[in-house]
């Protein structure tokens, strides 16, 4: 897994690439996201558009990230959410907590 951080005026854009299975790199995307809420980055998408697959864990740092920024008075967007991901979130009804868009482009723009 791996997660490259770019700043787009307020708003962070975390793409992550490969899988969302558990273990240190999933803990790591939530830690990141803490990190940004403690720094007062407010704004940030997660582009999911290269993670292959998740399981629950991944689902889990995805909640909780969402959950920590939420807690924090911030918003968390995914973007580029791909068709096998897209699936696990409706089925497991995620899909209508979060708020997705088809380009990490229109992401960042929804925060206006």
């Amino acid at each position: 897994m791996q997660v490259n951080e770019q700043r787009q005026g307020e708003v962070i854009v975390l793409s992550l690439k490969g899988k969302l299975m558990g273990g240190p790199e999933t803990q790591a995307v939530h830690d990141k996201v803490k990190d940004l809420a403690e720094n007062k980055f407010m704004k940030v998408v997660i582009d999911l558009g290269k993670v292959k697959w998740m399981n629950s864990s991944g689902l889990g740092a995805i909640m909780g990230s969402l959950t920590t920024l939420k807690n924090a008075g911030g918003e968390l967007k995914l973007a580029n959410v791909t068709d096998k991901v897209k699936s696990l979130f409706i089925i497991t009804k995620l899909i209508t907590i979060f708020e997705t868009h088809k380009s990490v482009e229109e992401a960042v723009k929804s925060f206006d």
